[in-house]
């Protein structure tokens, strides 16, 4: 088990967005099954947004919890700016919609997806504290914020966790965003800590998914960064484990929360069990000497995606 502020939840939680949203069409019944079995097996966190199919994933999540709410927590996120009209959304707006997509009385975690460039980061998460103040929300988030933002909102109200993107691939929040939240108390929660699929080898097939787009999904960023995927696939060998196990076993010595997220029984099991691997200092040294700070190839979002996400120095 693991600690983010208050909140007691388990060593890995599920990140539901591939259920609904980026990475091509999902079978909602397999999708309803999969989040089953991830609560038989003990996980306990369940992570999900109003971005990730415009609603659907909160309510497809909602669905699947209704008769097996207890002991769970639930974490959902929200953007001030609605699509591409640019209206702002406030927290409370927001924060109704999503109890009743989610058919809950209370989210646990609710984080703030993004800031907007047009609101204080203190508006915000004051926004927020009121709503927690009220009982609407156990727990204020941040997503994807600099340590110098996460030290504003600090300074406003209690952070109780922030997510970012942490793998072997991307690791910038090793410079100063990370140890920010430790210093600060602030649980994190790493998502993407299979890189999208691809530290566990997996690639894009069907037309209609995002990372197409993305510039480490391209051909040439492909093949730079499958050589250094090999020191993955190694390590797995010698475990006899899977890529994927190794990868998440990585993150876990880090002590904080990854959240993968999966459409598929077998993969959320392999998923699992990677709880169950430690690896030793040297071999820890070892992938990370193949994944230096910086230097895996092509952008992780496209570079309008990339804007709202912050430019962090490399660590030394």
């Amino acid at each position: 088990m693991a600690r983010i502020g208050t909140l007691t939840v388990s060593a890995q939680g599920f990140g539901a967005m591939g259920l609904s949203h980026a990475y091509g069409q999902a079978d909602e019944a397999e999708s309803i099954r999969t989040l089953h079995r991830a609560i038989a097996l003990g996980v306990t966190f369940f992570d999900t947004s109003t971005g990730y199919g415009n609603g659907h994933n909160e309510e497809l999540l909602g669905r699947a919890i209704a008769d097996r709410r207890d002991g769970l927590v639930i974490a959902s996120k929200f953007t001030h700016r609605r699509g591409s009209d640019g209206q702002r959304v406030s927290a409370r707006e927001a924060v109704e919609a999503i109890l009743h997509r989610l058919n809950v009385e209370q989210i646990d975690l609710y984080y703030l997806h993004r800031v907007d460039p047009n609101t204080p980061i203190e508006e915000s998460v004051g926004e927020l504290g009121r709503l927690r103040d009220e009982g609407k929300i156990g727990g204020v988030g941040l997503s994807e914020v600099s340590a110098t933002q996460l030290r504003a909102a600090y300074a406003i109200t209690p952070i109780a966790a922030l997510q970012s993107e942490y793998s072997l691939w991307t690791r910038e929040v090793e410079a100063e965003i990370l140890p920010s939240a430790r210093e600060l108390g602030i649980g994190f929660v790493a998502y993407s800590p299979l890189g999208r699929g691809f530290l566990a080898g997996a690639q894009p097939t069907e037309a209609n998914d995002r990372r197409h787009i993305h510039p480490r999904f391209q051909a040439d960023a492909i093949a730079a960064n499958a050589q250094r995927r090999r020191a993955i696939e190694d390590v797995a060998e010698r475990l006899r484990v899977t890529p994927a196990q190794v990868s998440l076993a990585w993150v876990l010595s880090k002590n904080v929360v990854p959240i993968p997220g999966t459409r598929h029984i077998r993969h959320l099991e392999d998923n699992w069990a990677a709880g169950e691997i430690a690896l030793d200092e040297g071999t820890i040294e070892e992938l990370e000497a193949a994944f230096p700070h910086g230097t895996t190839v092509g952008d992780r979002y496209p570079a309008e995606q990339m804007k709202s996400v912050p430019a962090e120095p490399v660590p030394a």
